[in-house]
């Protein structure tokens, strides 16, 4: 909900703190950068002090962040206050998939639960959008859009409540101490390939955005050699590379890695070819992607029956059937096209969507041993976010390659085609990952 409801509100924020293009877009950047840096610090955290522990905690400061960013004067205070929300964001993300694959451990039961995760994030996508519209048009006072990041607290009041009364603490049992060293180079070289592909989507690759990549590309070459070194020694570390034998946990990998840099980009790309190819308005363009959004819900609904029914036979049609949306909306998405169409095809592609989605993750984490189910979630929410930067910046690049400097709609058709094209590349590529997974990571009732 967090990532959809400031989209809309970005006018009403950058007038009202009279901040610049370049501070506003690193306001967007900064909670990303937050997210991704401290995923696998978070999953580790999560392994040795308690997984209900450092939930509540990543709540307790998403709120405090939030408030922060609700009565933020000016860009550096706001942009402040999103990195430590994206932080908080990290604390909590792997905590909730490790959490699943621990409370459900049949296969029935976490399939459903995983179903339930599916829906939960079609409902956060919509209410975010329908949200940030709602609170920014609002006249009952000044600067309504500080009700986007206020709305939290209640959110997070509740959730630290129930959390508290109703979840069972989990941990490794084998006392460790903690790596401060690995977190600090782990998180230096993804703060500085996040920061760099970030910056690239605006900027472009310059040389500087480079040399910041391969320095941070060593920087993480150096933190594997470390790890490697201390799990040989057996003392402090925070990956397991144990993690990477088990073959479901590595495809899964891959695969959400090539989903994630399809659907990050095809929604980036979406957006641009609606409002400056078709000439769509942003809210008519809004409305239409709600329709996506309307689709993931229904789909993880009856998907859970389709997995326990059908095993990943249910996963390769889901793949296939979103290849086959992609093509039908390269035909249909004109200008003159009618927009109940626009409608129906984003209604497909998010059935398709929300019918991958969450057995991905369930793909990836099946099997994993308790005391690794941390680090295996901060592991897979990682490559699932660096995935779709990377895929943002690669496939948009593609993209603007063929605009001309002054394109005509002629131009965004040819370049939403071939974007379009290479997003089918890659979900051929999620379909030989899940042909690849064993049998029995995703069993038929």
């Amino acid at each position: 909900m967090d990532i959809f409801i400031i989209n809309v509100s970005i006018p009403s924020i950058q007038h009202s703190i009279h901040a610049s293009n370049g501070e506003m877009q690193f306001m967007i950047a900064a909670y990303l950068i937050g997210f991704a840096s401290f995923l696998i610090t978070g999953g580790r955290l999560g392994d040795l002090y308690g997984r209900k522990k450092i939930f509540i905690i990543g709540l307790l400061f998403f709120m405090i962040s939030s408030i922060g960013c609700g009565i933020s004067s000016g860009a550096v205070q706001l942009v402040i206050s999103r990195f430590i929300q994206g932080l908080s964001a990290a604390l909590m993300a792997p905590q909730v998939l490790s959490m699943i694959q621990i409370l459900f451990t049949g296969h029935e039961e976490r399939t459903k639960a995983m179903g339930w995760y599916g829906i939960t994030i079609g409902i956060g996508t919509i209410l975010g959008q329908f949200l940030g519209g709602y609170f920014s048009s609002l006249t009952v006072m000044e600067e309504s859009w500080r009700l986007i990041f206020l709305i939290n607290i209640p959110i997070c009041l509740l959730a630290i409540f129930y959390s508290a009364k109703q979840l069972e603490e989990s941990r490794d049992e084998v006392s460790q101490a903690f790596d401060v060293w690995g977190v600090f180079t782990l998180s230096a070289g993804l703060f500085g390939i996040t920061y760099a592909l970030t910056a690239s989507e605006k900027e472009g690759l310059t040389g500087q955005n480079i040399l910041l990549v391969i320095i941070s590309i060593c920087i993480v070459m150096y933190f594997i050699k470390n790890q490697k070194d201390k799990l040989k020694k057996k003392i402090a570390y925070l990956i397991d590379f144990e993690l990477f034998q088990y073959k479901n946990f590595s495809l899964g990998i891959i695969a959400v890695s090539f989903f994630f840099i399809m659907l990050d980009s095809y929604f980036y790309i979406l957006s641009l070819f609606f409002q400056d190819g078709l000439k769509i308005s942003p809210l008519n363009a809004g409305e239409i992607i709600v329709f996506q959004g309307l689709g993931f819900i229904l789909a993880s609904i009856f998907s859970v029956k389709l997995i326990l029914k059908y095993g990943k036979k249910a996963l390769l049609v889901g793949l296939g059937f979103i290849i086959t949306v992609l093509i039908f909306q390269v035909i249909f998405f004109r200008i003159q096209t009618a927009f109940y169409l626009f409608y129906l095809l984003l209604f497909l592609h998010g059935i398709g969507v929300g019918s991958i989605i969450p057995s991905l993750a369930n793909i990836a984490l099946s099997g994993m041993p308790e005391k690794l189910i941390g680090n295996a979630s901060g592991v897979y929410n990682t490559f699932q976010q660096i995935a779709a930067i990377i895929g943002i910046v690669a496939i948009g690049s593609v993209f603007y390659y063929f605009l001309d400097e002054k394109p005509l709609v002629q131009n965004y058709y040819k370049a939403f085609s071939i974007v379009v094209f290479i997003n089918i590349i890659c979900l051929l590529l999620v379909m030989i990952a899940v042909f690849r997974v064993p049998a029995h990571v995703l069993p038929k009732r």
